[in-house]
């Protein structure tokens, strides 16, 4: 983990209120699939840091891409960084996607909403692994829809839309209910009901779940972000640093 300035090297407006920020500095280096980073606003008047999932990096070049929603103060202020400017950021933080040899088998990457982002990253390196990533994405409505056609370069994509106006009607397990893939492995991030879904969908000893999570240190040490241990001896885990990826026959949701 690192405190660092972070060159900003673009920022563009990808869907509705949705930002790419791409960023250069020296904690790219010490970055895996999953994690996070949490960036200060550039608002003396906001304090706490924000949790934004990492894209994607490129670790040669020192390049990562953060994808987010601009929705509050502090990301309506992060989304006015322009080329040039730094961005004030601490991490890589939290325990991301395991990466096993899963050669030649498909793998189910299922995304809902801002919880598309780290599956991205995911897929790209399970790819260079061998494997056959399956990208499942549900949005809102067409306007929302990003990454599509950077997924498709590494494995089929299928997009549901809960208004109907892209893709398939309704959410992603009703993409998931008409494939007769059986994968060999589940990778899901998105909003808590569809996590719910997944998890009673398919194997929990296969599938991993990030959790999203309102984050005030993102150490630790606030216990803001906490979630219930389906071992009762565990108790509750941290999400920030226990996760935010958990096996799902882990976690309670």
């Amino acid at each position: 983990m690192k405190l660092e300035k972070m060159r900003v090297i673009s920022q563009k407006e990808i869907a509705d209120q949705v930002f790419e920020l791409v960023l250069m500095g020296d904690c790219v280096a010490e970055m895996a699939p999953g994690q996070f980073l949490m960036v200060r606003s550039n608002r003396s008047d906001l304090l706490l840091r924000r949790p934004i999932s990492i894209a994607s990096y490129e670790k040669e070049e020192g390049v990562c891409t953060l994808i987010y929603r601009a929705l509050g103060d502090g990301t309506k202020a992060m989304s006015e960084l322009q080329a040039g400017e730094f961005a004030d950021v601490m991490g890589p933080l939290g325990h991301g996607f395991p990466l096993e040899s899963l050669a030649g088998k498909e793998v189910f990457l299922i995304g809902g909403g801002i919880g598309v982002p780290p599956l991205y990253q995911l897929g790209r390196e399970l790819a260079q692994l061998g494997a056959k990533p399956i990208f499942i994405n549900g949005f809102e409505s067409e306007k929302d829809i990003f990454l599509e056609k950077r997924m498709q370069a590494l494995g089929d994509v299928y997009i549901s839309t809960v208004d109907g106006s892209y893709g398939t009607k309704g959410f992603v397990t009703d993409v998931t209910e008409k494939l007769t893939t059986q994968p060999a492995r589940v990778y899901s991030c998105g909003p808590l009901a569809m996590l719910k879904a997944v998890k009673a969908a398919f194997q929990e000893s296969q599938t991993f779940l990030s959790l999203e999570e309102r984050m005030a240190c993102g150490i630790g040490a606030c216990y803001a972000c906490v979630c219930q241990a389906e071992d009762e001896t565990k108790q509750q885990f941290k999400i920030c640093t226990d996760g935010p990826v958990f096996r799902a026959d882990e976690v309670k949701l």
